[in-house]
């Protein structure tokens, strides 16, 4: 997932997941989970206006049902709460 997440600049969402099947926009501010099937690991990163990548959560399946409830409005309410958007 690095190697095809670092050096590239995705013009759309479409072109991305030609790439990565398993990305999923989350919020269209470039948030995107990526879901790690042979570990079962979720990992949200965030996309800038510049193509750089930033994590910002990584956890299990269950950490994620947890957290995010497999809701993208809760996804929306936790990083405000977590001051990654406004």
């Amino acid at each position: 997932m690095i190697h095809d997440v670092v050096g590239h600049e995705w013009k759309s969402d479409a072109e991305l997941k030609k790439l990565r099947p398993d990305a999923d926009c989350v919020h269209v501010d470039g948030f995107y989970f990526f879901d790690i099937n042979v570990h079962r690991t979720f990992i949200l990163i965030e996309f800038d206006e510049d193509g750089e990548a930033t994590e910002v959560w990584a956890g299990n399946h269950q950490e994620y049902e947890q957290v995010f409830k497999n809701n993208k409005n809760t996804v929306r309410k936790w990083l405000k709460s977590n001051e990654y958007m406004a």
